[in-house]
């Protein structure tokens, strides 16, 4: 009789081992990591392969054998990006961050799409893609429509995107997963509606929240033509974003060295660390995905087998976070606990975000942090006001976890909570 494939809980021990800090800061000491929106935990290999291409002193594009690794670095980190985002065609570029490529892409998308007509995006949407989209409509002679989430469920769906939709809509923003509320949006409908409502219409997803906590497939969502990741959200490190493009998006009008290739997007000389560092990213999902899904047929799918697994992970956390694990009751049994977006949301991926009745977010946070539970406080700024000001909130406790997280943790969470929540200061 052949053996169950394991889960990625029965091999936890394996996956934690593969990251750094997983469990002790090296400036405060031991504490549980429940802030991974803000930036997920660094994989070993991601830290040690960065400061192996920050000492080679050569460039790109020369005629040595260093620089000739270089290029092959580069080539290769293009490949594996293609290959996690499940992309055929078109070119992947690095660039700053991720916001400075959605900026990036939405101001070509805007400046080369067909004259008149709107640009639509949504009110769940980070500023990085929401304010892009504003500045550039404006720049570009178009409206700018802003669609309204749905408080209730912290997400925004298909039918409200269709609503505004017409074949004039010439650029449509979407964000994959809010980094507010946790909720994954069903992308492929959307998409679905715009092209059969405006075909020749751009689209440009932000990816940034979702990519650590799922699989991507740029070609079942049906037809977009930007997707955007912040790969310090994804295991690697800062200091880089990473961008897929269309062929239809790259022959876009674009910043562009005179007499330089016309599909050229890529400014100055590029970091090689940064697709390195990426290429070992895309390298442990496929090793995650093996190891969960041994008979998956190739990387491809094993990528996906990652997703999937990491997907129901997550999970199995984030219930056992709202319900209780053992003796412990769930967050949505204490005493003044608000969970935004719902209790029972199928959308949501990896966070949970709520608000207690006596006390305000950073008293939450700091209370956690005394207890070595490490949150963050969303409060109603430029990043999160959208989310929160229609709910009458200033602020918002904001717990995410990633696949390395365990339920031990959460139980720690939850005795931490528990505390808190009767006064016990």
């Amino acid at each position: 009789m052949s053996r169950k494939p394991p889960v990625l809980a029965d091999i936890l021990g394996d996956v934690r081992a593969r990251f750094a800090h997983v469990d002790t800061c090296p400036i405060q000491g031991k504490r549980i990591f429940f802030e991974n929106a803000g930036g997920a935990l660094t994989l070993k290999t991601a830290a040690e392969t960065s400061a192996y291409y920050a000492a080679i002193p050569d460039n790109q594009g020369r005629d040595n054998p260093a620089s000739q690794a270089l290029m092959q670095v580069i080539a290769q980190g293009r490949a594996d990006a293609m290959d996690f985002l499940g992309a055929h065609d078109g070119q992947i570029i690095v660039g700053e961050s991720g916001t400075e490529l959605l900026f990036r892409l939405i101001r070509a998308a805007c400046l080369g799409a067909k004259e008149g007509g709107q640009v639509i995006s949504s009110s769940l949407e980070h500023p990085a893609s929401r304010s892009a989209a504003s500045s550039w409509a404006a720049h570009s002679g178009r409206e700018h429509a802003v669609i309204a989430h749905d408080n209730a469920t912290g997400n925004v769906t298909a039918d409200a995107y269709g609503a505004h939709l017409t074949p004039l809509t010439r650029v449509v923003t979407i964000i994959h997963t809010s980094p507010v509320t946790g909720m994954a949006v069903d992308v492929a409908a959307i998409v679905a509606l715009i092209r059969a409502t405006a075909p020749d219409c751009l689209i440009i997803i932000d990816g940034i929240q979702h990519a650590a906590h799922g699989a991507v497939d740029i070609e079942a969502l049906g037809g977009v033509d930007g997707y955007v990741v912040s790969p310090y959200k994804m295991f690697s490190r800062h200091g880089y974003g990473l961008a897929w493009l269309s062929p239809r998006l790259l022959a876009m009008p674009h910043d562009l060295l005179a007499g330089g290739p016309a599909d050229g997007w890529e400014l100055g000389t590029r970091d090689t660390g940064a697709y390195a560092t990426f290429s070992e990213v895309v390298n442990y999902l496929d090793w995650l995905g093996g190891a969960v899904s041994p008979e998956a047929p190739g990387r491809r799918a094993r990528l996906a087998a990652a997703g999937s697994a990491i997907h129901a992970h997550e999970k199995t956390l984030t219930d056992a976070m709202l319900h209780g694990t053992g003796n412990l009751p769930g967050l949505a049994d204490m005493n003044g606990v608000t969970i935004l977006g719902g209790i029972d949301n199928p959308a949501r991926e990896g966070l949970v975000s709520l608000t207690l009745a006596d006390k305000t977010a950073p008293e939450v946070v700091a209370a956690l942090a005394a207890r070595g539970v490490t949150t963050h406080s969303r409060k109603a700024d430029q990043y999160s006001g959208s989310v929160l000001e229609p709910l009458g909130l200033d602020g918002c406790t904001r717990i995410s976890l990633c696949h390395y997280n365990s339920e031990a943790e959460i139980a720690a969470l939850l005795t931490a909570m528990q505390e808190i929540t009767e006064g016990n200061q």
